[in-house]
């Protein structure tokens, strides 16, 4: 019989689980995250529209009293009932209907949905009927009345230059950023956390900027200046380096929906999106104005360059228009053109603007001024550029390409690498035809044999030494050609880079209708976003897609968002949370700023400092609110009661290692990272790494992740490859535990999980015991520590970045004496010290003071 208190969590488990269907079922649009809405109005509306409404909207003949054309009349349903449970797709009439279960009840009654159309309708259902519409009839506003109307909304303003706030404690402040944040503290009547001690504050600066760890030689450093720019030459030395590059090319990456794949079918390698990834970081390592990178990611291949390194980089950047999970199977080329052209303007939207402006394919935004024609306007920048090709395999088409300029010095080795390579194909052929001349001796020799086994001649091979070796030839003959298919698809071509090129054809493009490019409405002019224009409107040339004016309008000094959303991100990434908390969304059902103010500000301040991001970050790095500690003490309390999530930053947010960065760290900790300076991820000069070879394949070339090479298993995780299709793999199998971001998407933002998988993994996966096993060997080894306490102290300055207290030691020198759980005599008194050591690294590893950044 159960206890009370397991029946009194059952029926408060009870009482929410009816109190949320409920809400769901009342359709409650106050409760639709800006995810769901966005589901619906992408995937569901215009599904309806097009296979429903026909028969159950108006103005038509309702058939069955059911109306689908809004949320109230769904909900009241038709003559046989409610069409839908929210959250339960099983026992909704209307998802019994489409799935054709029973013969009297089919929807639509000509011919059954596609499946995947039916599992769209489930998983609608399924997220309990999420549904924006409010019922009434709509009457849709012109594109300069809905843009006038929405000028209210804080996002679609000018940016705001406000007057410093006056604060009380006027000792705190570093800087503006304090002074916004200690006055939105003061007005609560909260204060600031204490400092946090040094070490904390070096190890967290120095993981947020370069995703590493400090070393013990940065620390001494960092010990040893006591001046008052001791914190400034930490930050100055760590935006220096390569590694902050790698580290915030990253979050770059995530936006792009970046992979070493290209889409998500068969496998098909994105054999040069390692040319996009190490352009994101030498552009971010050398501090490129980010007004110039977004010029260069959607229009690089229309921009004059100075040097030949330029306009590499030019060709290389407009991957960003390319380089997400792009369909390339599609039959019905204008379908895959315009489905292209869509990811384009959300990619746009929401990357630059924290826009959905891809809801507006079908219809106006529903909550936010964006227009059929704001939407399409945009359409026709991007379809008049050409990002893909069909190939000559099947249905298949492609990504288009861009052919690099070669320096003399890469044309040189270029040549020299050719004149290997066809030395390695002359070898196989020459071998080829030995082979193929053996096999043509063979032949008549194994018929004859056939022919007059009774009367052989003595000392003749046996028929079945012969065909033996006409298999083993056959087999060998095969292998060869396999290796000539290989080595062909490893000729060493110009440099080639995923770019987008102008279309043949420039052309406004027309609306389509519930977002069907074969029907189509009105031609509308290309142009830009009307809500976000402030400034100058560009003229946009006859001759031209617009790309270039586009990039102009979204970066002039008077348009707003850019900066906003820029900063917003970059405060996201060192805080945990961005003053937007919505971080990709700042419409009208986006969270409202807590630092509006301080928001634009910045925003201000970067767009002055000529759009530089490590002048921006340093600003922010160096303020007192970055410098707080993470603990919460008894003064802090009474924050911690009125302001739990840290909203208003009355101290630093404590946030675990992402999976790169705890890979990278046990890399560097251990002695192990070698620093790379790029190029591919994917490895397929070997063979079991590449599939599809043969010309005459339906199928296009596809890839595995067979075999890596040697050293990728010390490179830093943004060198590893990444795929759509599968888990991760290899040395990148961390990034299936720890939130990595989901490549198929386009986010500015990753969750934060914590589930029993994570912690199997720290205590038996490879990554940490190899981790364990190296250092330990390493601090062994070490001359200069002899000691078990100098050991110790070792071990925390290299792994938690800190000297250790007396206790740490005491726990330490303990842990290190229990008793071994080897059998007596298992092992050597060599073996069983290093194991004793390997386990403390570990259990130092799997600590949360190493899994957090505090």
């Amino acid at each position: 019989m159960p206890s009370s208190s397991c029946c009194w969590i059952l029926s408060v488990l009870f009482v929410i689980a009816v109190a949320c269907e409920t809400a769901a079922a009342r359709g409650d649009d106050s409760k639709i995250t800006p995810e769901d809405a966005e589901f619906f109005e992408q995937k569901i509306r215009p599904l309806l529209v097009q296979r429903c409404y026909s028969c159950h909207a108006e103005p038509n003949k309702i058939k069955g009293g059911l109306r689908l054309d809004s949320r109230g009349a769904w909900q009241k349903g038709g003559e046989t009932g409610p069409a839908l449970v929210p959250g339960k797709p099983a026992e909704s009439l209307l998802i019994q209907a489409v799935r054709y279960g029973e013969a009297d009840l089919q929807m639509p009654p000509t011919a059954r949905l596609p499946d995947a159309e039916i599992a769209l309708l489930e998983e609608w259902v399924r997220r309990g009927a999420p549904d924006p519409r409010d019922g009434s009839s709509v009457t849709i506003a012109s594109a300069g009345d809905k843009a006038d109307a929405a000028r209210t909304h804080w996002a679609y303003q000018p940016l705001q230059h406000a007057k410093l706030p006056a604060v009380r404690d006027a000792a705190w402040p570093r800087d503006e950023i304090d002074l916004y944040i200690l006055a939105a503290l003061e007005e609560r009547g909260l204060h600031p956390s204490r400092d946090a001690d040094r070490h904390a504050w070096l190890r967290r600066v120095t993981f947020d900027l370069t995703g590493l760890p400090p070393t013990a030689d940065e620390i001494r450093a960092f010990d040893d200046d006591r001046s008052n720019e001791a914190w400034e030459h930490v930050v100055d030395h760590l935006l220096a380096s390569r590694a902050f590059g790698e580290r915030w090319a990253r979050p770059w990456l995530d936006l792009v929906g970046y992979a070493d794949q290209i889409g998500s079918a068969n496998n098909v390698p994105a054999e040069y999106a390692w040319r996009y990834r190490d352009y994101v970081i030498r552009s971010f390592q050398a501090d490129k104005p980010f007004d110039v990178f977004v010029r260069e990611q959607l229009a690089g291949d229309l921009l004059l360059a100075d040097t030949l390194e330029q306009r590499q980089d030019q060709l290389t950047a407009t991957g960003f228009l390319v380089l997400g999970n792009v369909n390339i199977v599609e039959a019905d080329k204008l379908i895959m053109q315009m489905d292209i052209v869509d990811q384009q303007i959300e990619k746009f939207g929401k990357t630059f603007l924290g826009m959905t402006l891809n809801c507006a394919r079908c219809h106006d935004h529903k909550f936010d001024p964006l227009t059929l024609r704001d939407y399409y306007g945009l359409t026709g920048i991007f379809a008049s550029t050409d990002s893909t090709y069909k190939t000559e395999r099947g249905v298949w088409s492609s990504v288009t390409t861009a052919v690099l300029p070669e320096s003399f010095a890469q044309f040189t080795e270029r040549e020299t690498a050719q004149r290997e390579h066809d030395k390695r194909v002359a070898a196989a052929r020459d071998e080829r035809a030995k082979a193929d001349l053996r096999r043509k001796e063979l032949e008549p020799q194994i018929a004859a044999a056939k022919a007059n086994q009774a009367a052989a001649p003595p000392g003749a091979k046996p028929l079945v030494e012969l065909e033996k070796e006409l298999n083993d030839l056959n087999g060998r003959l095969n292998s060869i050609n396999q290796r000539l298919l290989h080595l062909n698809y490893l000729w060493p071509a110009p440099p080639l880079a995923y770019s987008v090129k102008e279309g043949p054809g420039i052309f406004d493009a027309r609306i389509q209708v519930r977002g069907n490019p074969h029907v189509l409405g009105e031609s509308v002019p290309r142009g830009f976003v009307q809500v976000a224009t402030h400034g100058p409107v560009p003229v946009l040339p006859p001759d031209r897609s617009g790309r270039v004016e586009l990039a102009e309008w979204l970066t002039h000094a008077s348009a707003p968002l850019l900066a906003r959303v820029t900063v917003n991100r970059v405060w996201q990434r060192l805080f945990g949370r961005g003053i937007v908390a919505s971080v990709d969304y700042f419409g009208v059902r986006g969270e409202a700023p807590t630092h509006p103010q301080l928001l634009d500000g910045l925003a201000g301040r970067f767009i002055g400092d000529g759009w530089s991001q490590k002048r921006l970050i340093r600003r922010i790095v160096l303020s007192r609110t970055y410098r707080q500690q993470s603990e919460v003490d008894d003064s802090s309390r009474p924050a911690l009661a009125a302001d739990p999530e840290n909203r208003y930053l009355w101290r630093m947010s404590p946030r675990r290692l992402d999976a790169e960065m705890l890979r990278d760290a046990v890399l560097a900790v251990s002695g192990e990272l070698r620093p790379i300076a790029g190029g591919p991820g994917l490895a397929p000069e070997f063979l079991e790494n590449v599939g599809g070879l043969n010309p005459k394949d339906v199928n296009p070339i596809s890839f595995s992740l067979n075999k890596f090479r040697d050293e990728q298993r010390f490179v830093r995780t943004i060198y590893l490859p990444v795929v759509r299709s599968s888990e991760q793999r290899g040395p990148a199998d961390v990034l299936n535990f720890f939130d990595f971001a989901q490549p198929a998407r386009i986010s500015g933002d990753r969750p934060a999980t914590t589930v029993a998988s994570q912690a199997l993994f720290l205590l038996n996966g490879p990554l940490l015991k190899e981790g364990s096993q190296k250092l330990a060997t390493r601090l062994l080894s070490d001359a200069a520590v002899t000691t078990d306490d100098d050991r110790i102290g070792a071990l925390y300055l290299r792994i938690l970045n800190r000297v250790p207290s007396a206790d740490d030691v005491a726990l330490a020198r303990e842990f290190l004496s229990a008793p071994s759980d080897s059998p007596d005599g298992a092992a050597s008194a060599d073996v069983d010290k290093s194991a004793r050591w390997q386990r403390l690294i570990h259990a130092l590893f799997a600590s949360n003071e190493f899994l957090f950044r505090l």
